[in-house]
């Protein structure tokens, strides 16, 4: 091996290596969320200049003796009932036909332009059919739990939640993920509230390990997929 080949080996291998390292890099890491963020918030601070006394009632306190503990502040915990069920079906069928025929010809004439052309006769036909048909059917469900956080409280008291449960499954971790907008009136008082009245909710359940990437498709099969025009 000549040292010019030796050379450009050399300087190919670190440039393979920095390839390589997103790819290895990548292999079981936490799947991207669509979910509003932070995912969590820390609730604010208590006044440290309101003084400690020995009274029930204590004005420095998160919560009023007599208030209910449904989620209203940034910071506070809210438990999500998923009880999501979609249905869609849709169908289409559709047809089309023409067809046309034209047909000429030249009569006997001997006093006229082109009379050598006495007798032939021309004849054109055009025929096109089209049919189609297609048709999409869909359900999901999802039903379970998930306790999120309170990340900001709107001007008209509606609160942006979000939050994760992170479960891991011998060398697999399941995400489950979940945020939206929440009015306190359908919070009840066990402090829960049902996904169908959450608006703006953003529901995710990814996972992560060998298992899944066994099933997604490799970016090598995914670029001949792109690139085959048939």
């Amino acid at each position: 091996m000549s040292a010019r080949a030796t050379k450009a080996g050399r300087a190919v291998l670190p440039a393979l290596v920095a390839a390589l390292l997103p790819g290895c890099a990548s292999i079981y890491s936490t799947p991207p969320t669509a979910v509003h963020q932070p995912m969590t918030a820390r609730p604010e601070g208590r006044a440290q200049s309101v003084p400690v006394t020995g009274a029930i009632f204590q004005p420095g306190q998160a919560r009023p003796l007599f208030e209910d503990r449904r989620a209203r502040l940034v910071g506070d915990t809210l438990t999500i009932n998923l009880v999501e069920r979609n249905a869609a079906q849709k169908a289409a069928n559709s047809s089309a036909t023409r067809d046309s025929d034209v047909k000429g010809g030249i009569t006997a004439a001997s006093r006229v332009p082109f009379a050598g052309l006495a007798g032939m006769n021309v004849e054109a036909g055009v025929e096109s059919e089209f049919s189609g048909e297609g048709a999409s059917k869909a359900n999901n469900q999802f039903n379970g739990t998930i306790t999120v956080t309170v990340i900001e409280v709107y001007p008209n008291g509606n609160l942006l939640v979000s939050g994760e449960k992170q479960v891991a499954i011998n060398q697999g971790n399941e995400f489950i993920r979940f945020s939206g907008v929440v009015n306190p009136t359908t919070v009840t008082a066990a402090n829960t509230v049902q996904s169908t009245q959450v608006a703006d909710a953003r529901i995710e359940y990814k996972g992560s390990g060998y298992i899944d990437e066994a099933n997604t498709m490799g970016w090598m099969q995914r670029f001949f997929n792109i690139v085959l025009p048939f």
